[in-house]
């Protein structure tokens, strides 16, 4: 077998939390991702028959969750009450694999969270979000949540409309529309950790690649870890350039003529919200 500390899939979910802990994304045990990786590659640095413990979820009622779609899926989770500056310098004991158990109640643990630890308490929000992209893009692997500061401190001065929010974040980068043409998905404050809201973004995650949780953080959802973490880096830029300019006149902004400009050059018509545009 090969080393699992060398294997890629580990080096990534070390890169990307040093990268979320130092922009200040991610203080304390805040946030958490889940990563879905293949049988085969996890096959090169693990005996998937050596089943470590079976770990029950938190945060959910057996009978009001049922992960059986992806039941045998393999994911790479960071753990409950971790703190994402520590990954890089111990993963074994704040990274778990773990796979879906039979029936989609529980998981199995096959490598990591060696103190005893297990999966982060959003991991059935996680879950159910996976399934919901999975439906409309195949390929989705990465759920990544997070508190990226100025996306959270708009919550508190911007109107929490879906169209609003969206179209304030498209003016600030000319490459805002480009990156995220379905816009922002937001959700009301609600009790995280529970099936709830779990429930609620999955719903929104039909839509929306990044679902914004009122007064709370965000969820981005991507093919790959360097397209989620880019997806949130630029609404959480255009977030910042909102909370430098947002108390000042405003002389010059992108026009919605020139997004449309920039939806026909890219050809994302089709997945452009062009209802949030004012045309």
């Amino acid at each position: 077998m090969k080393d699992i500390l060398k294997a890629p899939f580990v080096e990534e979910m070390k890169r990307t939390t040093a990268n979320m802990y130092r922009l200040g994304w991610d203080e304390r045990n805040g946030g958490n991702i889940s990563y879905m990786l293949e049988e085969e590659e996890v096959a090169e640095y693990l005996d998937l028959n050596r089943v470590i413990r079976t770990i029950p979820l938190m945060g959910v009622n057996a009978a009001d969750f049922d992960a059986s779609p992806i039941e045998g899926k393999i994911f790479i989770v960071t753990g409950t009450g971790k703190y994402f500056k520590n990954v890089e310098v111990d993963p074994e004991t704040n990274l778990g694999i773990v796979r879906i158990a039979k029936g989609g109640k529980g998981v199995e643990l096959l490598w990591g969270y060696k103190d005893g630890g297990r999966p982060t308490s959003e991991f059935p929000a996680h879950m159910m979000s996976h399934m919901a992209r999975l439906k409309v893009e195949p390929e989705n692997r990465v759920i990544m949540h997070t508190h990226p500061t100025n996306t959270l401190a708009m919550n508190f001065v911007h109107e929490l409309d879906e169209k609003k929010f969206t179209h304030t974040l498209w003016e600030m980068c000319t490459e805002c529309i480009v990156v995220f043409p379905e816009g922002v998905g937001i959700l009301p404050w609600m009790l995280c950790g529970t099936n709830s809201i779990g429930v609620a973004t999955a719903d929104k995650m039909k839509d929306f690649r990044v679902v914004i949780w009122a007064l709370h953080g965000v969820y981005g959802a991507g093919k790959t870890m360097d397209e989620t973490f880019g997806l949130i880096e630029t609404v959480e830029k255009a977030a910042q350039i909102y909370m430098l300019i947002g108390n000042r006149p405003r002389i010059n902004t992108i026009k919605d003529s020139q997004m449309k400009e920039l939806v026909d050059l890219f050809d994302i018509a089709d997945k452009t919200r062009l209802d949030f545009l004012d045309l």
